[in-house]
Formats: C-alpha cells, sequence, structure tokens
C-alpha cells in the first residue's frame, strides 16, 4: 500500500481530533474555513489509510477513584510462557497497559488502582500467574507528560 500523504489541512485536522475526539467535523470546517465535506472525505481517506484508527475517550481516572499508578516488570521462568502469561493479565482488569519487552523484563504492564494496598492486590494476581518467577514494581508519583501532539507535528515537520 502506498504511504498517504498528509497535507497542512489533514495535520489541522488531526490536531483539533487528537484535542478532542467529539470536535464536529462543521466545527472544524468552521475553523479551517472550509466545507464539512472536505473535512469528512479527508478524515475518511485518513481511516481508510489507516492513519486514524478509531477513537478514544479520556477518563479522568482520580475522580473516579483510581488515581495510584504503578509499572510492574515481570519476569518469566521461560519466554516460551509469554502468549499464555499476557492471557492471564487479560483478565486483570487494573493492568491497563502490557507491553512485551527486550531487556530487563519480558513483559511491562501499567496498572491503575484505588490506593497502594488495592495496588498490592493486583501486583499478587500477576505474581501469581503460572510462569512469573518475579516482578518488580515501580510507582508513579505523577504523570507529567501525556502529550500525543508532540509526537505528531514531530512526525509531520519530518515529512
Amino acid at each position: 500500500m502506498a504511504k498517504y500523504k498528509i497535507d497542512e489541512i489533514d495535520h489541522q485536522i488531526l490536531d483539533m481530533l487528537i484535542e478532542n475526539t467529539r470536535i464536529p467535523f462543521t466545527d472544524i470546517a468552521k475553523q479551517l474555513v472550509i466545507s464539512a465535506g472536505t473535512v469528512h472525505v479527508r478524515v475518511k481517506k485518513m481511516e481508510d489509510a489507516g492513519i486514524i484508527q478509531g477513537s478514544s475517550l479520556t477518563l479522568d481516572y482520580k475522580k473516579l477513584g483510581y488515581s495510584f499508578i504503578a509499572y510492574v516488570g515481570l519476569f518469566l521462568n521461560n519466554t516460551s510462557q509469554t502468549q499464555f502469561v499476557l492471557e492471564r493479565i487479560n483478565n486483570i482488569p487494573y493492568v491497563t497497559v502490557a507491553h512485551i519487552t527486550t531487556g530487563k523484563f519480558n513483559i511491562f504492564c501499567k496498572i491503575r488502582a484505588k490506593n497502594t494496598t488495592h495496588a498490592k492486590e493486583v501486583i499478587f494476581m500477576l505474581d501469581d500467574i503460572e510462569g512469573v518467577y518475579r516482578t518488580e514494581t515501580m510507582i508513579s508519583l505523577e504523570e507529567s507528560i501525556n502529550d500525543k501532539k508532540r509526537l505528531m507535528h514531530t512526525i509531520f515537520n519530518d515529512m
């Protein structure tokens, strides 16, 4: 498949959608002084090219009572157990992200919990998975940077 070329209008549309995935195409069109149909066609082309994949919702986990974030590295007995362990991790809803990694850990997870006691329970759930011989945990004191726009702007400037 040919590489899709993003122009300045596409970049501005992406900028607005990253800021608010629910922004109406008519609002984007007004701000960019183009038709809503043009916005729709461009978004559809970016979806078809796989640049835009779905949309996401950002939740304020603090307000929902899940302000505790920890990162847990899992050491496996054998790398051949990776898929089995990932299937078990997928059954723990408090694990919000899991990566297969190189280096120190076999799998690296992000967990969200209510507090330290709850986090300990989640970590014990991970530790109890067959094939996991040890875990190492790092507590997040604060999420200081979570900015999807910076990378998008750098990618656009590199084109």
